[in-house]
């Protein structure tokens, strides 16, 4: 099938709960261009030197994702027009994003990365560091970034169970969370190969790929 097949079909079994980010990491100019004129407007981009390169090619009312890790001195690139960080893993990152948004006069919605996987190579906070960060004197000094939810990686894995189970309880947490905060809406979980876990268990963000593309080379 065709790109604009593939992400038809997508889209069109997903809850109307559910937005998808189409990752478009290593993608070529002219796939990305096939996306956009099926519609779909919503990009993310694992590495900030590929996601300004297309950024500068690409019509300007592309919502750009930064869905990979972030280091701060990459920050400024990205803080003129970047609409949604998913991967937040320190209060340092936070600062700094913060910093930088209010040099641009913006304020940039993020999500905390929560490490939920059975692998040493994940970034992100655990649980408690989460709600000790939201409750944290720090935290509040912020007021140019706004938290909106929360982003997790499930183990990589052919055991499902174990993917549902690690969704699960990132799903139990962001409804904790969302009793105390009502800034809190968004729940990043699923990719290419466990998005239906993830939807079923909450998610309210898909992060697909290669089932719009094709497998990378």
């Amino acid at each position: 099938m065709s790109i604009a097949e593939n992400l038809h079909k997508i889209k069109s079994s997903l809850p109307k709960s559910v937005k998808l980010v189409a990752v478009t990491k290593t993608q070529p100019i002219e796939k990305l261009l096939e996306v956009y004129a099926a519609g779909h407007k919503i990009f993310g981009e694992n590495k900030v030197q590929e996601m300004l390169d297309k950024y500068e090619l690409l019509p300007q009312d592309i919502e750009w994702h930064l869905i990979g890790h972030l280091q701060s001195n990459k920050v400024k690139f990205i803080a003129p027009f970047v609409s949604l960080i998913h991967s937040v893993d320190s209060l340092k990152i936070l600062q700094e994003i913060n910093k930088q948004a209010q040099t641009n006069n913006r304020i940039i919605e993020c999500l905390l990365q929560i490490y939920i996987a059975e692998e040493e190579t994940k970034f992100g906070f655990d649980f408690n560091e989460t709600e000790q960060l939201l409750h944290s004197e720090e935290l509040k000094l912020l007021k140019n970034i706004k938290i909106v939810g929360l982003m997790g990686m499930a183990t990589n894995t052919s055991d499902q169970d174990q993917i549902r189970k690690e969704f699960q309880s990132l799903n139990t947490f962001f409804k904790k969370l969302q009793s105390s905060y009502s800034s809190i809406q968004t729940l990043s979980m699923g990719m290419s190969s466990d998005y239906t876990i993830a939807i079923e268990n909450g998610s309210t963000l898909i992060r697909v790929g290669s089932s719009i593309f094709g497998d990378r080379n």
